[in-house]
């Protein structure tokens, strides 16, 4: 037999064998990706609140999809762009994947960062979103949101608002309640949900916007009081707190969401498996509970297209609140 005959015979007994597609798709999967390695996910936010609860769950949901361990790190400060940049950097391998929320907001905070919202990531899907809580140290005179603006406008400059970080999502809900409710408060700035929370309950600040996690529990031990969402409406996964318009400040709406990148030039069949991934994983059953325990609501998107398309949608409302609230940092 020739060469070229026992080659022939070669490739007939393979696709007699059913491995014909195998071979076909074989450059799609040439990567080997996730290979058995370890993926890294960086939140720009410490332990204890929603950036590193949702984080958390996404990794373990995604690890289970893909047969692989998923390790979780803690980069805070700035308002996630450190974590953004140290990603923006890295191997676009798919092995490092960051968990932050729109890129537009730190875009429209910061006068100066070190990578490009637009062009050095690939957004793959929105995993989260939720309302704010408005809350109040228990000793502060008020028990409703009317009462908290109508004592802030008679105390200017004398109620101390704990911020859980420059540019972070609570940070702007802070300073958009203050443009839309017509008050001046003293914003003082934590590196985390959780510090800005002790300092709310020991009364060394008095109010705080506070993602849901991070304050939950202490609303429920009768620790703090919550008057308000920052949302203009109730939500079903935070029962008995009325939304900002309910509670009598009408125009104000704002909540928060995450969701995952990759850096920019990563294999688009990556992309596409981190994905469905994540899709199929936040779809499990349980894990939509778990995320309402936390006072937030499963929200993915049908393709990477699609999320990248509503962060663009959403961009420009994002940059004309910042504008509006007066907020800007260095």
């Amino acid at each position: 037999m020739t060469a070229s005959n026992r080659r022939r015979s070669l490739l007939q007994g393979i696709a007699s064998l059913g491995l014909g597609s195998t071979v076909l798709n074989a450059p799609a999967q040439s990567s080997g990706w996730p290979n058995n390695k370890p993926l890294r996910i960086v939140v720009g936010y410490p332990p204890g609140g929603s950036g590193d609860f949702i984080t958390r769950v996404a990794a373990d949901e995604i690890g289970k999809e893909l047969g692989v361990t998923i390790v979780v790190e803690n980069r805070p400060g700035a308002g996630g762009t450190i974590a953004n940049e140290a990603v923006s950097k890295a191997p676009h391998d798919g092995y490092t994947v960051l968990c932050a929320g729109p890129m537009a907001l730190t875009s429209a905070l910061y006068r100066k960062l070190g990578y490009d919202g637009n062009r050095d990531f690939i957004p793959v899907t929105q995993l989260a979103t939720g309302p704010m809580i408005i809350c109040v140290n228990n000793d502060l005179p008020v028990k409703t949101l009317r009462e908290l603006i109508a004592y802030a406008k008679a105390n200017p400059d004398k109620l101390a608002s704990a911020a859980s970080g420059n540019g972070s999502t609570p940070h702007l809900a802070s300073a958009q309640f203050e443009a839309t409710a017509g008050v001046q408060m003293i914003t003082v700035q934590f590196k985390g949900g959780g510090n800005a929370a002790t300092s709310t309950i020991a009364g060394d600040t008095q109010v705080m916007f506070a993602t849901p996690p991070t304050v939950m529990a202490f609303i429920k031990a009768g620790r703090m009081r919550a008057l308000s969402l920052t949302t203009a409406t109730s939500s079903a996964a935070i029962p008995g707190i009325p939304g900002a318009a309910e509670a009598g400040l009408s125009g104000y709406d704002s909540s928060f969401s995450f969701g995952l990148y990759l850096p920019t030039g990563t294999p688009p069949a990556v992309v596409k498996a981190l994905h469905d991934a994540a899709v199929k994983g936040m779809a499990r059953p349980g894990v939509r509970e778990r995320v309402a325990s936390q006072g937030m609501d499963v929200a993915t998107d049908a393709s990477p297209e699609a999320y990248a398309a509503a962060l663009k949608a959403g961009a420009s409302g994002l940059e004309r609140a910042v504008r509006d609230s007066g907020a800007k940092l260095e």
